[in-house]
């Protein structure tokens, strides 16, 4: 039986939302190893001169647990 514990994760991006899940989940592997899923909470945008200008994600992050 494995154990997996959740974190969550607020990652942004001038590129898009995938590129924030991306930054998320690159961001947490650095100091958790073992990751096995994203999941999408939250998405947000910030908006200038009606462009959106920072794409921003909550996500949980699923790793196992040795």
């Amino acid at each position: 039986m494995a154990i997996h514990k959740v974190i969550e994760i607020i990652s942004q991006s001038d590129k898009g939302w995938e590129d924030a899940a991306q930054r998320a989940v690159t961001d947490a592997g650095a100091t958790v190893n073992g990751i096995k899923s994203i999941w999408i909470k939250n998405f947000e945008g910030v908006v200038r001169d009606n462009k959106i200008v920072e794409y921003r994600i909550n996500a949980n992050i699923t790793f196992e647990v040795k």
